[in-house]
């Protein structure tokens, strides 16, 4: 009896630790994600989804914004939206651009998917499983913005 009731204990403070600093974490968190991958991709080939985002970005614009240019602009947008999270300010914006560029990010599977599966959809390159991967992302960009209304 005496084990049962110290592990309600032990289990009611942990979690009441995980509801108190949960969300605060994952913002954070993925603040740091933002901010590190924007920050790469700053410095030529230090990226490894360069190549696939300025190819995206100039097949979506029609050619209009040139892989220099895109690099220094997608560069910009991830970092502010790393900025962003990890500040907690303006997240409605924020979480705004995420999704935009969400949006974005998931492109070339359709558009190019001979790069991102070696066998459409179920065997993706390391380009793909890149991409996949951002669902976590997407999800946990739904859960910080499930509290805006509460600061």
């Amino acid at each position: 009896m005496k084990h049962s009731s110290t592990f309600k204990a032990i289990d009611r403070r942990i979690t009441s630790w995980m509801s108190t600093y949960g969300i605060t974490l994952l913002r954070i968190s993925l603040g740091i994600v933002f901010l590190w991958f924007g920050v790469l991709k700053f410095f030529p080939g230090a990226s490894a989804a360069m190549q696939l985002a300025t190819k995206t970005i100039s097949a979506i614009s029609f050619g209009i914004i040139k892989p220099g240019v895109s690099i220094i602009l997608l560069a910009t947008l991830e970092t502010l939206i790393g900025l962003g999270l990890i500040s907690g300010k303006f997240l409605r914006i924020t979480l705004f651009l995420l999704f935009m560029q969400m949006v974005g990010t998931i492109t070339p599977l359709f558009l190019f998917p001979n790069e991102t599966f070696n066998s459409v959809p179920f065997l993706p390159t390391l380009e793909g499983q890149y991409i996949i991967k951002n669902i976590v992302l997407i999800s946990a960009g739904i859960v910080i913005g499930s509290t805006v209304r509460k600061n």
